[in-house]
């Protein structure tokens, strides 16, 4: 699966690596070299931080799944306990 970016999102991606190619290297970068260079990135790395984001959602879920017990559990047997409630409080 490709990772595509916004068209806007994909310019504020090529003019942030031109910003960061004239101050932090010894020569700047055209706007069609980022746009290259952006997407060698996205190609080569996006997919590792995509692959590692998805774990990172299954774990959480795996937790949040296996605490659904306890967030929807319901006392069985209850219908009688509660007569036995109101019979006490009455006392």
């Amino acid at each position: 699966m490709p990772i595509d970016l916004p068209k806007d999102v994909r310019a504020q991606a090529i003019a942030s690596i031109e910003r960061y190619f004239r101050e932090h290297m010894d020569e700047p970068i055209g706007n069609i070299a980022a746009s290259g260079l952006l997407g060698f990135f996205l190609e080569e790395i996006g997919p590792v931080v995509y692959n590692q984001a998805v774990s990172d959602v299954q774990e959480r879920l795996q937790a949040r799944v296996a605490e659904v017990d306890l967030e929807v559990h319901e006392e069985a047997f209850g219908y009688w306990k509660k007569y036995e409630k109101a019979a006490k409080g009455r006392r």
